[in-house]
């Protein structure tokens, strides 16, 4: 999986890793995908929305010692 563009936004708090990753895939092409990584237990949540109100995809979300990472596909 080829990850178009990297998003670190550990050790913010909501809602500063969905404002990240907002600020990041407006930028991108439709097609690419965005890797983010987050410490926020909220980001679970607040992701599936964000992308059930978008044309975006959550493709991939892993978890590894408090880390989120998910793999987003903009739409």
């Amino acid at each position: 999986m080829k990850i178009d563009v990297h998003v670190d936004a550990k050790g913010l708090a909501c809602p500063m890793p969905l404002v990240k990753a907002k600020k990041a895939i407006d930028a991108m092409q439709v097609g690419q995908l965005m890797e983010l990584h987050s410490t926020d237990k909220g980001a679970l949540d607040d992701f599936q929305a964000w992308v059930n109100k978008s044309n975006n995809e959550i493709v991939k979300v892993d978890t590894v010692s408090g880390i989120y990472t998910f793999v987003i596909r903009k739409g």
